[in-house]
């Protein structure tokens, strides 16, 4: 410590400072430093902080998440209302109290659902004619008729089925996923995302994004639809392997020397590590990208024959072949960019999206369980909120934050059976209530991760992926 301190000659033992305020400043400046030293040591420490681990025995060791981006309607796919197709053209029962939703037509009439139900499998599960291929592997999969969440627009609702909270700042399932387990492999990365076109989602990164935890957590994006998924991951041309790791080490190097003059950045360590992780990704993921070697029967089960599934397709291949390979949660958007939107011309818009999804989702799940992996890997299929009973524009339907579905097949999960219900018009979840902190709470039971237990030291206080709520509805594993 730097001051002022005078000892006077005629008191060798008193020691007094030059004056008050420089004495103020020494000992205030410097204990200062030391708080600043601290919050930075411990801001670093978390960043290098050990991976938590498993609190019990999980039952999935990966996730493959299929979000249906905009919101699809649960009264048209997997929870019938026979008294919707009655009721039509009249306004919502007196009995039933609208809910506040983005941009409803206050007091507009019910929308029938003019589907074709059967039960399918053992189970005798129901689904519609939009999706014949998932129906054929309703035994495999639990359908939660009864989610619920706070979002009642798209930016706040994908941002809540991502992150728990229908604002951001938060970090996203899979980085609490990606920083509680840690990765399951060396040569990729652990959290990937996929869409199935050139737009991108509401809120845009910020959906994968890491919030305040070290950015080394965040998820990366993958263009499946693109000859080169993974961008800049081939040496250039006349580029050894050699040369490569030398050019790489001088980087890192800089890198190295340019960070430890500024720990409390963690977006400097993901730089860093992005690079060292790039360089194995130059080896290993091409093989894990390219689909060439998929025989034609594969193909033809994800849809990679026809143009309809083609782009979803793909990322389905690619996410059991990034699954196989140790990637820990694979997030595939459907319908990129809200497209399951559908306040007008309902059935155009999901009929259409709906053939995209439905075999690439249905191939995924039975080529994983034929591959002896579906045990252990959680597929998911959902977005971020349901659709209205009321209708919207005359053929559309307005956003239904209050009540929809989720579908959940392997990794534990009991399939063959339906968890929850709405209201006789698909309006209000009114039994076994899921909230999205449940749903996230559920994923992680399933993971073997107590939401509760898994925490995050921001600025003194310890951050939860539920944000201290949600449970695990053991219901999902038949219990």
């Amino acid at each position: 410590m730097t001051s002022r301190l005078c000892r006077q000659s005629n008191q060798p033992h008193h020691w007094s400072p030059g004056s008050r305020r420089e004495f103020l400043q020494a000992t205030g400046f410097g204990f200062g430093a030391l708080a600043l030293q601290a919050m930075m040591h411990e801001e670093l420490r978390g960043a290098e902080s050990p991976t938590p681990g498993p609190h019990f025995a999980p039952k999935a060791k990966r996730v493959i998440w299929c979000f249906l981006e905009g919101g699809p309607s649960h009264l048209d796919l997997v929870d019938p209302k026979p008294l919707l197709n009655k009721l039509a053209g009249q306004p919502l029962p007196s009995s039933f109290q609208e809910p506040i939703t983005a941009m409803g037509e206050k007091g507009a009439p019910l929308l029938a659902a003019p589907r074709t139900w059967k039960q399918h499998g053992e189970s005798g599960l129901w689904a519609s004619e939009w999706i014949p291929h998932i129906a054929t592997c309703m035994d495999d999969i639990a359908v939660v008729r009864s989610c619920w969440t706070n979002g009642i627009n798209h930016a706040g609702g994908v941002c809540q089925m991502n992150t728990c909270i229908n604002v951001a700042g938060r970090p996203s399932l899979g980085s609490w996923v990606n920083y509680g387990l840690g990765s399951g492999n060396q040569n990729l990365p652990s959290f990937v995302v996929m869409c199935d076109n050139s737009r991108k989602p509401v809120n845009g990164p910020r959906n994968w994004g890491s919030g305040f935890m070290p950015a080394t957590h965040q998820g990366v994006h993958i263009d499946g639809s693109s000859a080169e998924p993974i961008a800049n991951l081939n040496w250039p041309e006349g580029y050894s392997s050699q040369r490569q790791r030398a050019k790489l080490d001088l980087l890192q190097q800089f890198n190295r020397e340019h960070a430890s003059m500024r720990p409390q950045q963690s977006e400097l360590d993901a730089r860093i590590e992005s690079y060292e992780l790039a360089f194995r990704m130059q080896a290993r993921a091409p093989e894990a990208v390219e689909l060439s070697g998929e025989t034609a029967a594969t193909r033809e089960l994800y849809g990679l024959d026809q143009k309809e599934t083609e782009a979803f397709g793909r990322n389905c291949l690619l996410a059991r072949r990034l699954a196989e390979r140790g990637v820990r949660f694979i997030q595939l958007y459907s319908g990129t960019g809200s497209g399951w939107d559908s306040h007008s011309a309902i059935e155009k818009n999901h009929s259409r999206l709906c053939k995209s999804m439905d075999k690439p989702v249905a191939g995924l799940i039975k080529d994983l369980k034929q591959r002896g992996l579906l045990d252990e890997t959680l597929v998911i299929w959902g977005g971020e909120f349901g659709r209205t009973p009321m209708s919207e524009k005359s053929n559309g339907r307005d956003h239904n934050p209050t009540g929809f579905s989720i579908m959940m097949a392997g990794g534990g999960v009991k399939g063959g059976q339906t968890i929850g219900a709405t209201d006789e018009l698909g309006l209000y979840a009114i039994e076994d209530k899921m909230h999205v902190h449940d749903i996230h709470a559920s994923i992680l039971g399933l993971l073997g991760i107590d939401n509760m237990k898994l925490t995050y030291d921001h600025k003194g206080r310890p951050e939860r992926p539920t944000i201290n709520e949600g449970r695990f509805n053991k219901k999902l594993i038949g219990a």
